[in-house]
């Protein structure tokens, strides 16, 4: 397949609407890939169809496509579950680069003549084997405030490769963190939020100023280790420790403190690393100016919804934190029911915000 990425991409990393299919967007994680298709009728966007289909372990690891085999089944499953032949499609969070400057010039072509000319200040890899893009985020006197993103070329082109031999037709491809965004956040929204994405294996942490990422990690603890530990201190399946944790969270009742305390020992560390990235934030953030402050955090993922979490962290976080709604942009609840589980459907925020990009665009 072949694709200019470096002439195509946007900060959403999209060719241009009249290309695009709209309305179907394709999720590659290490657990499995998430797709989905939206319909649009009288009452607005709805949920057509939706599907998953699950990874080995080792098959996805940190971005890497290591068992492409693998992959591009999941793929190819995944797509016809949802009836999609052709679709948007993330890349991967841990193998993006995000920067931000200041430059002169009154259009992008400008802008992105003198991003080129520094490239490797902002991001570690060649010039000649990397693909950017960015977006304008303000003014600074009589500069321009650019966001940008980058990938090295070889990860593009994996992820456009799978996808084209499981007969897969790339629409569009998006940094994940932008995705997500556009699934939680309203349209127009102009706050900084703190989105906290709990995976099996990895938990991806982001701010978002005016629903544009400014600051994205992933730390390698995710949901996955949680199980663990129930297994370890019941001494129970895998399915069985999931069930234990789903019933009983990290909430403090009577004869749960041994339970809660080898629970809290892979939570704390979570909720440390998070502490650290908001801070860091936090600390060079000017009310007015170009960093504005962390109002709250919205948490989403495979295991957002663990009960007592959002609690927890807001002790520590002194934000408030509510679990994501990844339904916000789609037609009112008032006028239909979606087919996918509310705790499910947390692990859908980057398919959804991929599906929507056609009618929501950073431009």
């Amino acid at each position: 397949m072949s694709f200019n990425f470096g002439e195509q991409l946007r900060a959403a990393f999209a060719p241009p609407r009249y290309l695009a299919l709209p309305f179907s967007g394709i999720d590659l994680s290490t657990s499995g890939v998430k797709a989905v298709r939206l319909a649009e009728d009288g009452r607005g966007l709805t949920l057509a169809n939706y599907s998953e289909a699950r990874l080995s372990p080792g098959a996805f690891i940190d971005g890497e496509i290591v068992d492409r085999a693998a992959v591009i089944e999941a793929l190819s499953i995944a797509a016809r579950k949802a009836g999609i032949s052709s679709s948007n499609a993330a890349l991967p969070e841990s193998k993006s680069f995000l920067f931000e400057t200041a430059v002169s010039g009154a259009t992008k072509i400008e802008w992105r003549t003198a991003i080129e000319q520094h490239l490797d200040e902002f991001i570690p890899l060649p010039p000649q084997e990397t693909d950017f893009d960015l977006v304008k985020v303000g003014i600074n006197g009589d500069r321009v405030l650019i966001a940008g993103i980058g990938f090295a070329q070889r990860v593009v082109d994996d992820t456009l490769s799978v996808f084209d031999q499981a007969h897969i037709s790339v629409r569009a491809l998006e940094g994940e963190t932008f995705a997500m965004a556009r699934a939680l956040l309203p349209k127009g929204d102009k706050s900084t939020a703190l989105v906290i994405d709990i995976g099996k294996t990895t938990t991806k942490i982001t701010i978002v100023a005016e629903r544009i990422p400014r600051f994205a990690t992933t730390i390698g603890i995710g949901g996955h280790a949680l199980t663990l530990a129930v297994q370890k201190y019941f001494g129970v399946t895998e399915t069985e420790a999931r069930k234990v944790k789903s019933e009983r969270g990290i909430v403090s009742v009577t004869g749960n403190e041994e339970y809660l305390a080898a629970m809290l020992l892979t939570v704390s560390a979570i909720r440390d690393e998070i502490s650290r990235r908001l801070d860091y934030w936090q600390g060079k953030a000017t009310p007015n100016g170009t960093h504005e402050p962390v109002t709250h955090a919205i948490l989403v993922g495979g295991n957002a919804s663990l009960r007592g979490l959002p609690e927890y962290l807001e002790g520590t976080l002194k934000i408030p934190v509510v679990i994501g709604d990844v339904f916000t942009n789609l037609a009112s609840r008032d006028s239909w029911i979606p087919p996918l589980d509310y705790t499910e459907s947390l692990a859908y925020a980057t398919a959804i915000g991929l599906a929507l990009y056609d009618q929501q665009s950073y431009e």
